[in-house]
């Protein structure tokens, strides 16, 4: 049975970590746990998991990938951590001023709150190691949840550290948390809950409890320009 995924409009990476355990935050990623340890896989092969866990409520936001990058990458930012399609017209509104040596990030208020996009994979896992260590500064990006090496990175041979405390989602636990619901013992065909289509309008919907965000007929948005990504949250499954 096929399953659908939903995405923000513009997100190359759908950012949802998983915790494995608490950590001293000046961010708060908000969690909910996901049980059934030991669920059966669906006929698509995903979403076995043989243990509970803590997975982000929300996408990442903008605000919180800002307090990242204010925290990692003033000096230098040689990971790239920051991309220039931030500011495009499909992008997060993420904004850097300065130069080398002393960079500084800000978003509106008005932006704030939205999922961030225009972030890779590794961008993820150095955000993770972040969280892992305790939101310091730079030079905390490197291990924790991962070991990254630059041989490692391209032959993407990099997995989760014993320990982890902070990591991006497997596809298993990704799928599992989206689709999965422990009191029926099923898998839905929409992460909202059910088999029946969401729609995508918002704030009074067509089909309350059951909407999000997504583009319909390839024409139909949820939300038009500048923005093109609702506020996490603003669904009432969400």
């Amino acid at each position: 049975m096929l399953r659908y995924r939903l995405l923000r409009i513009g997100c190359v990476l759908a950012m949802v970590l998983l915790a494995a355990g608490a950590a001293q935050a000046a961010i708060t990623i908000k969690t909910v746990l996901v049980g059934n340890a030991g669920n059966a896989a669906d006929t698509t092969g995903y979403g076995a998991v043989g243990y509970s866990y803590n997975i982000g409520t929300y996408e990442v936001t903008a605000g919180q990938y800002t307090a990242f990058l204010n925290a990692v990458a003033t000096t230098s930012d040689s990971y790239g951590l920051y991309n220039t399609d931030m500011t495009s017209t499909y992008g997060c509104n993420i904004q850097r001023t300065g130069s080398l040596g002393n960079y500084s990030y800000s978003v509106d208020s008005d932006w704030a709150n939205r999922p961030v996009n225009y972030v890779s994979f590794w961008d993820t896992c150095r955000f993770a190691n972040w969280l892992h260590n305790g939101q310091q500064g730079e030079g905390t990006t490197e291990d924790g949840a991962y070991t990254l090496t630059s041989t490692g990175i391209a032959n993407n041979t990099i997995t989760r550290n014993s320990g982890w405390q902070w990591a991006v989602t497997s596809e298993d636990e990704w799928y599992n948390a989206a689709y999965y619901d422990g009191t029926s013992g099923v898998y839905y065909n929409y992460p909202t809950g059910t088999n029946d289509r969401p729609s995508n309008v918002l704030g009074t919907p067509t089909d309350p409890g059951n909407n999000a965000t997504y583009m319909e007929n390839n024409s139909s948005l949820t939300i038009y320009g500048p923005y093109y990504r609702t506020e996490v949250g603003a669904h009432e499954n969400d």
